[in-house]
């Protein structure tokens, strides 16, 4: 009887365990990155926009979440932190230049790699980690546009490694783009990473789910509003993106490609526009189910 009841036990922590590694392993790893400016309060009380991103995302189940700033020790992206994560999303506005490019390129590589997806938010276009990443998918977009025997011989010149501040005005050819030079030469202009149009007055702007059957589009409706917030305009200087899964427009005429992802090597990047400072966009329940959406989607390694 003794040893039944042994055999027993022993199945049943057996099972427990299995069970425990199951659960384990369907938890998505999220780590907030918020450059923290103080003009966030404005539209978030005692908390910073990650802050309060990463509070609603604890709530949710499956997700286990960490909230980080460019304060933290290692700027919080250090090797150990960036390896036990799944899922980085990233918001950041005017002290893009005090990230840390040895920090950045372990997000990148790692991306790369496909240990780990990002999200960008809002001002985030111009956050070190999109941009180096929009920066390889130009040149693995460039290399597919070249024949087999061309490959071999091309030798790539690349311009504009560092787009940050730098503005674009309507009519600019859009980056990235190619140009034949001499010889085997051709020269790659990097994306901008930005737009030639924006308004921060508040107007409210109506998002059209463009993929409704997208993982990241998932309970949510063909058309919603955000009643506050700023007006990026097109043309996005960045890749052509492998899907655009939100469409936003304001009354004046401007649209922007608002939710559009890529993949860039083994891993996958989202960005997605809405989240100005001054307006409590993760405070309504649309833009904060995308980004549980998209940390979901980006956390499994079947996100293709």
């Amino acid at each position: 009887m003794v040893r039944i009841v042994q055999r027993f036990a022993g199945s049943l922590m057996a099972v427990l365990l299995s069970v425990s590694a199951v659960q384990a392993d369907d938890v998505v790893r999220v780590l907030i990155w918020d450059e923290q400016q103080p003009e966030q309060k404005q539209a978030y009380g005692e908390r910073f926009l990650g802050e309060t991103i990463a509070e609603a995302l604890r709530l949710r189940p499956g997700l286990q979440v960490s909230s980080v700033s460019l304060r933290d020790p290692q700027q919080g992206l250090s090797a150990d932190r960036l390896d036990q994560t799944d899922v980085l999303v990233v918001w950041s506005h005017i002290r893009v230049r005090e990230q840390d490019d040895a920090l950045i390129e372990g997000v990148v590589q790692r991306v790369q790699s496909g240990k780990l997806g990002l999200v960008a938010i809002h001002s985030a276009h111009w956050h070190k980690a999109f941009v180096r990443l929009m920066q390889e998918r130009a040149k693995s977009d460039a290399v597919q546009g070249l024949s087999e025997s061309e490959r071999k011989t091309v030798v790539w010149q690349y311009a504009n490694e560092s787009p940050y501040g730098k503005a674009v005005k309507e009519g600019d050819r859009r980056t990235p783009y190619v140009e034949v030079g001499e010889g085997s030469i051709r020269k790659l202009t990097l994306p901008q990473c930005v737009f030639p149009a924006w308004r921060p007055d508040g107007a409210a702007s109506h998002v059209t789910t463009k993929l409704p059957d997208h993982p990241i589009a998932a309970g949510l409706p063909k058309m919603w509003d955000i009643a506050h917030t700023e007006m990026y305009g097109e043309p996005f200087h960045v890749p052509e993106p492998d899907a655009v899964v939100f469409e936003e427009r304001w009354d004046r005429g401007e649209y922007f490609r608002s939710g559009c992802v890529w993949k860039v090597g083994a891993g996958r990047v989202f960005y997605f526009r809405p989240g100005h400072e001054l307006f409590p966009i993760f405070l309504q329940k649309e833009p904060l189910q995308v980004i549980e959406n998209a940390v979901r989607w980006l956390g499994r390694a079947e996100s293709d």
